[in-house]
Parts: structure tokens; sequence; C-alpha cells
């Protein structure tokens, strides 16, 4: 079973933006719904590129700032960021570590408070 296809089908099939950086803050991996959300500022176009080319300068310093945080302790692995009240929705700065525990990047993520109204087990 190949690990690397599973998680990338995991981050893949979520319907969040899913933006995952390293530790240059370069894009090296973005979900479908990233892509399709970020198209305006150039989609798929973005990896390789800065995320913090895609911020203000405070935004900027801020994502430095918990960065160094998450590189103080392998315990400090998430932040909350802000509060979206137009698309009801948490954000979240999370660290990305490898078996060790060294970080090794971070990535956003977008937690919505909207209940799914789908019916449950709906197949169609």
């Amino acid at each position: 079973m190949d690990c690397y296809a599973i998680l990338k089908s995991l981050v893949d099939q979520d319907t969040s933006a899913v933006v995952i950086c390293d530790m240059d803050h370069k894009i090296v991996y973005m979900n479908p719904a990233a892509c399709q959300r970020y198209a305006q500022y150039g989609g798929a176009a973005l990896l390789g590129k800065s995320l913090l080319h895609c911020h203000n300068g405070k935004s900027g310093e801020l994502i430095k700032r918990v960065l160094d945080w998450f590189a103080v302790s392998p315990t400090n692995n998430r932040v909350h960021t802000f509060y979206n009240e137009k698309e009801n929705k948490d954000v979240y700065m999370v660290a990305l570590r490898d078996e060790k525990g060294a970080l090794i990047g971070y990535y956003e993520k977008h937690a919505y408070r909207n209940r799914d109204m789908t019916p449950f087990y709906e197949l169609t």
C-alpha cells in the first residue's frame, strides 16, 4: 500500500482548500479545492511560489511568527488565525512534522460551521 497515494487522496478529497508550505513558505502542494478557490490569483500556478507573496506585510509577519512558535516545541501545532463571518468558518495554521517530530512545514485548515444538510448515507 502506497502511503503517499493514500495521504494525497485524503487531502485531494477534502472540499476545503488545503495549501501546504515548506519551511521557506514555498507552496509545495494545493488540493483541487485550493486550486479552484485561488484561481483568480493563479490557482495551480502558485505551486513553487512563496505563500508570503499572497499576503500583505502584516499577515506575512504573523505567519512567520506562528512558524517560529511551532519550532519552539513539538506540542505547538495549531493556531486559530481568524474567523471568516461571510463563510461561517474558522481558519487555523497547522504544523506539519516528520516521524521524529521535527517541523517540516505547515498548512492552513478551514473549519466550516454550517451544518451539512445532505441526507445521511445518500449515495446518489
